[in-house]
């Protein structure tokens, strides 16, 4: 058990240093790292693939309120967050994200695995392709609009174990928001996303077989307190990257990066 746990920590830190950078070089939150690398570091360690993929997607949630509470106060001291967003969108996100929690309960592990690589592989395309000035609308919908659009959010991003900042800086940016406030106000997404859906991992995940053995439900805690740590440590540095390197090279690095990991996920799926 011991040098289980140590092969566990040693992983992990390297996951957490490595998804800290990342997502201060890239802006775009440590979900989409976190997940595929500890999916893959529970495989090395030899954990069964009917659980791994909803622990890495769980743990991932639960680092996410942390990284994302420190996120929205930083970018709130510069009064680049809108509250007012947050407010009218947050009810339903947090809808969407509780019953993603159960909805992930009911997805066989292949199959959650397979969604993940096909969303990567989606989000690589607007990496690649995507352009700052496109525009769907001048401003935010509402009404029922925004009640199906939020649930979506939330209900993806608990399924993913992602802080909704993709979905929710895509969303803002084609309604007319700026990069920087978009970013800004996504990041209170990642609470509002973080909070029920790893509540929901936890119930649904606690009497699964095979979990880790510092596991509540489908959130490893050990994972969790070294993830949150090493990449509040790391961020900062990848941020400091992010504005000596072109950015246009920098987002085909990374797509090229994501279709990597969709490619591996999906083989994983398929395989499995």
């Amino acid at each position: 058990m011991t040098a289980e746990l140590a092969g566990l920590a040693i992983a992990l830190v390297a996951t957490g240093l490595f998804a800290g950078l990342i997502a201060g070089l890239f802006g775009i939150g440590g979900g989409v790292v976190m997940v595929p690398a500890f999916y893959f570091v529970l495989g090395v360690l030899g954990y069964d693939d009917a659980v791994r993929m909803h622990m890495a997607v769980g743990t991932s949630l639960a680092v996410i309120v942390a990284t994302s509470l420190r996120s929205v106060a930083a970018h709130a001291k510069h009064g680049a967050v809108d509250f007012a967003i947050l407010r009218r969108w947050t009810p339903w996100i947090v809808a969407g994200a509780l019953v993603g929690g159960f909805v992930a309960d009911l997805i066989p592990g292949r199959g959650l695995t397979g969604l993940f690589g096909v969303v990567a592989l989606l989000l690589s395309l607007q990496f690649f392709f995507g352009r700052p000035d496109w525009r769907l609308a001048e401003t935010m919908p509402g009404g029922a609009l925004r009640a199906g659009l939020g649930s979506l959010i939330g209900l993806l991003s608990s399924l993913l174990g992602i802080g909704g900042g993709v979905f929710g800086v895509t969303l803002m940016t084609l309604c007319g928001k700026s990069i920087r406030q978009a970013v800004a106000t996504a990041a209170g997404f990642g609470v509002a996303i973080g909070v029920p859906g790893a509540l929901g991992f936890i119930v649904w995940g606690w009497d699964e077989p095979g979990r880790t053995p510092t596991a509540l439900g489908y959130v490893d805690g050990l994972g969790f307190l070294i993830l949150a740590a090493s990449a509040f440590f790391v961020a900062p540095l990848g941020a400091k990257l992010a504005h000596t390197l072109p950015e246009r090279l920098l987002r085909r690095l990374f797509a090229l990066g994501l279709v990597l990991t969709a490619v591996s996920l999906l083989r994983e799926a398929w395989a499995g």
